[in-house]
């Protein structure tokens, strides 16, 4: 390509999933905070692509810089009617435009699209380095706590991956030991790639916000089986039977989600449970963060993770961790949390005693948490950009 066409954004940022996510009604998921940070990041550097049943559409700058603003000022509350006629904007732009997209890099880090067959042959056909962030192998390797057929979109996904990418962005080491794993099983080779943790920028806890009486403990995340919170409520059963009116609050954040129907039944008809555990349901990010700092500790009992962005922001606002003992937890935390296996109720019900009563684990744990340092964003980036400049020709 002559060097004086190139064009004058090296990036395009698939930001298809932050747009269906937010024309919707779902709340937004540790994914969605990650589309979100590299909207911000690559904003005035990127053409924004939105997919549609294997449709592509690429926005010019004008057109990526007033998405990005909907996207990144109004959040889930996006305004229909005006991200409609962006769209129709967009489309008879498009029409009259002959764009040169060959040499620029593809991010998708939302894992959307990547199962269309049609992919392959758009990357192709533009010339695109095509880069993916891969969050995690989760459908593949647990498809009994993920929704019927999962499993099958998800290695669809993870093969095209493997097979038309230039390069991948992995969260974590966790992530690339499954990720290699499959690979072998497939017979696919690795394409080149970097680890970089992801970042946090949690907004500072607001004294204005109302907190459940203390001692409370929390668990962040989607309601699903695989996070297990069906242990967390047999916990409380014992805590309630051996304690009574001295049993601590336990505070569910999250939006109901799938495979976790005993959860939704106990949490809808048990009367014992009431001003014990408490169902807060999605949250904002300013009260997320006054709940995480006030709280005796963070429990992320889940069966597996890619990566754990609760944990990372538990100790970064100083709150103490019990969660399970998975590789990322080890790999992510600086080996300050509490471990357990998340199929031993009795261990967890001893490790909230612990920092109900601020035994011997919550004593060291408040002793280390002045030490971590939380990976940034900016850290992220500049990894990530150091890896493309080396590895991606631009």
């Amino acid at each position: 390509m002559n060097a004086g066409k190139r064009p004058p954004r090296p990036y395009l940022l698939d930001v298809s999933r932050l747009v269906w996510r937010g024309w919707g009604t779902r709340q937004p998921t540790g994914i969605d905070r990650v589309c979100r940070a590299y909207l911000a990041h690559f904003a005035t550097r990127a053409s924004a692509v939105l997919q549609w049943r294997g449709h592509r559409l690429v926005l010019d700058a004008r057109e990526t810089e007033t998405l990005a603003a909907m996207l990144l000022d109004e959040g889930t509350l996006l305004d229909r009617k005006r991200l409609a006629l962006l769209a129709a904007r967009a489309l008879a732009s498009a029409a009259y435009r002959r764009d040169d997209h060959a040499g620029r890099i593809l991010l998708n880090v939302g894992h959307t699209g990547l199962d269309n067959p049609s992919l392959p042959g758009w990357i192709a056909t533009h010339a695109l380095n095509a880069v993916f962030l891969i969050h995690d192998l989760i459908p593949i390797t647990h498809p009994e706590f993920c929704r019927e057929g999962e499993d099958m979109r998800h290695r669809a996904r993870i093969r095209q991956a493997l097979q038309c990418a230039s390069g991948l962005v992995l969260n974590s080491s966790a992530t690339r030991d499954a990720l290699t794993s499959f690979a072998r099983d497939e017979r696919l080779a690795l394409p080149p790639h970097c680890i970089a943790h992801l970042g946090i920028a949690p907004p500072e806890p607001n004294g204005d916000i109302a907190l459940p009486a203390e001692p409370y403990f929390l668990i962040v995340g989607t309601i699903e089986g695989r996070k297990n919170h069906v242990l967390l409520l047999d916990c409380w059963d014992r805590l309630r039977a051996r304690l009574g009116e001295a049993t601590p609050s336990l505070v569910i954040v999250g939006q109901r989600g799938w495979q976790a129907q005993p959860v939704f039944e106990r949490l809808d008809r048990d009367p014992a449970s009431a001003g014990r555990v408490i169902e807060q349901g999605p949250c904002s990010d300013d009260r997320l963060a006054a709940l995480l700092a006030g709280a005796r500790a963070l429990l992320m009992p889940s069966h597996a993770e890619g990566y754990g962005l609760p944990v990372v922001e538990a100790l970064a606002s100083g709150t103490a961790v019990i969660a399970s003992d998975l590789p990322v937890y080890r790999e992510i935390a600086g080996g300050i949390p509490c471990l357990v296996d998340p199929a031993d109720t009795s261990a967890w019900v001893t490790a909230v005693l612990d920092h109900l009563h601020h035994g011997p684990d919550a004593r060291r744990q408040h002793a280390a948490l002045p030490g971590y340092r939380a990976p940034a964003w900016s850290e992220h980036f500049a990894a990530l950009e150091s890896w493309l400049a080396l590895r991606i020709a631009h």
